[in-house]
């Protein structure tokens, strides 16, 4: 029988995996990548490293399952989001280190637009002003690196969101790569309008960006190009999906009603909720966002609530600290004490994201006293990331006026049992995790099947969601509320700190 593919490329490794009819893993290959980090604030990637590991990741997965790449009925990519890629077309080289989503080198520039360009861009993206998105970097790549800046002369620059990057070296590259994206990359970049889904020439005036620089923007499930032979598939392999990895998580989580909703735990946190086809704007520090667009159908919008430092603090722990040897150690190490004794650790490394958005946070470690121990830390860290989360899912209930009952949960936090059982805890709601918990990479599965007709419709999909384990909540409401209390007390402390 035939399989999907999918490549993932997140922002701490890349991965390719493979999928049968039921949505069951047969294969799958991945590698870590480097985090560039030049100056304080500043994080980069080595995009022609993560093209290499892209071919490698591929190859390893089809030699697992046994499979080659002909196999394969079609392939989608997903990807971390608002990640900048500089390129020449001619030498099929980057000109520059991808700046990555949680780089803040831009904070300055972004804070000295005129309000009235400020309120524009809110309005017409959806979204925040915020070095988060890729507008800034793009700008900045153009106006600080003399390479970018002849390429842009000499016609040869092509600059676009990681899925863009990857399309075009899977299409042959330097030998007919297609430049394109999707409406869930473009909504991300602070340059899509959400009503035409298009590039909004006043908006690309105000960053200073050429037009012809970007990729074309088109739906999240359609066939796109086919893989160059010569390259690691082997195959004219058709590329019939691209979405955003949040996005992606929704899709593999089913989540395609008005009103359904998730939560995935990865390197930072990031909440959706379904707004079905209304363009639904945040009076809470939302974003909003396009979800999908499968094929030529009415494209679907959401809700979104981002947290820059969830994962990445239990590797700060591992790598800056060294706390604990391996990420697994830290539930352990946190269940090893029967609560925080006192402790709050809000991990505001590069700002803090939805609902606050203030660039000039950072990082705090409060109510340390003589008996606070590493295992506080530990448990600190992850009741952190359980509260960040409920400050976006508090937002989302403002926002849209339905009260959550349960939350869908992904990625890789959500193996950790003592944070699932924590943030059931700290929200009040029943947590619940699905059965194949890879949901990023089966979405991404999911819309390129769609497009070659191996899923027949959504409805289909939604019969592959079972449940693997639910949490409810144990504590009373007043412990609930009293630690909710200190966690605010605890994000007062980070603001103002960078002048």
């Amino acid at each position: 029988m035939p399989y999907i593919g999918s490549l993932d490329q997140g922002t701490s490794s890349t991965r390719f995996m493979i999928f049968d009819h039921a949505g069951q893993i047969v294969g799958q290959y991945q590698l870590e990548h480097r985090q560039i980090l030049p100056f304080p604030g500043w994080v980069e990637h080595d995009a022609t490293e993560i093209w290499q590991h892209t071919q490698e990741v591929i190859v390893g997965a089809l030699k697992q399952a046994n499979l080659i790449g002909a196999d394969l009925k079609a392939i989608g990519i997903t990807n971390q989001r608002e990640t900048t890629v500089v390129w020449d077309v001619t030498t099929g080289l980057p000109l520059a280190n991808a700046i990555v989503w949680q780089d803040v080198r831009t904070a300055k520039f972004l804070e000295g637009l005129p309000e009235g360009d400020k309120e524009k861009l809110r309005h017409r993206t959806g979204l925040q002003i915020a070095p988060y998105f890729s507008a800034s970097k793009i700008h900045w790549l153009i106006a600080n690196n003399p390479s970018v800046q002849h390429a842009i002369a000499a016609g040869s620059a092509r600059i676009g969101t990681m899925d863009s990057w990857l399309l075009w070296n899977l299409s042959g590259g330097v030998n007919g790569g297609v430049h394109l994206t999707d409406v869930t990359n473009a909504s991300r970049t602070l340059l899509m309008n959400l009503e035409t889904l298009d590039w909004d020439a006043e908006l690309l005036l105000i960053f200073g960006i050429p037009r012809a620089l970007l990729p074309e923007i088109r739906s999240s499930s359609q066939k796109y190009a086919f893989t160059d032979p010569a390259g690691p598939l082997g195959s004219a392999i058709p590329i019939a999906g691209i979405l955003g990895d949040q996005q992606a998580a929704m899709v593999g989580q089913a989540c395609f009603d008005r009103g359904e909703s998730k939560t995935t735990y990865g390197t930072g946190n990031f909440a959706l909720l379904n707004t079905g086809t209304e363009i639904v704007r945040s009076k809470n520090g939302l974003l909003t966002t396009v979800l999908f667009q499968l094929s030529d159908q009415s494209v679907h919008y959401a809700l979104e609530g981002s947290v820059a430092v969830t994962g990445s603090a239990i590797q700060w722990l591992r790598d800056q600290l060294g706390i604990i040897n391996d990420v697994s150690e830290i539930e352990r190490l946190a269940a090893s004490v029967p609560d925080n004794g006192g402790v709050y650790f809000v991990p505001a490394f590069s700002g803090l994201f939805a609902p606050h958005w203030r660039s000039d946070a950072r990082g705090v470690i409060v109510g340390l006293t003589r008996a606070s121990t590493k295992a506080h830390l530990a448990r600190a860290t992850l009741e952190a990331i359980c509260y960040q989360t409920r400050d976006i899912i508090d937002a989302m209930v403002a926002d849209s006026g339905v009260p959550l009952t349960q939350m869908r949960v992904d990625g890789g936090i959500t193996a950790n049992e003592l944070c699932m059982q924590m943030q059931a805890d700290i929200m009040g709601i029943d947590i619940t995790r699905p059965l194949i918990g890879e949901t990023t990479a089966l979405g991404a599965a999911y819309v390129a099947g769609l497009a070659v007709g191996f899923w027949s419709s959504t409805d289909e999909i939604k019969k592959l969601w079972q449940q693997s384990r639910q949490w409810q909540p144990r504590i009373t409401a007043q412990s609930r509320n009293e630690g909710y209390r200190q966690w605010r007390k605890a994000i007062e402390r980070t603001l103002n700190w960078v002048e």
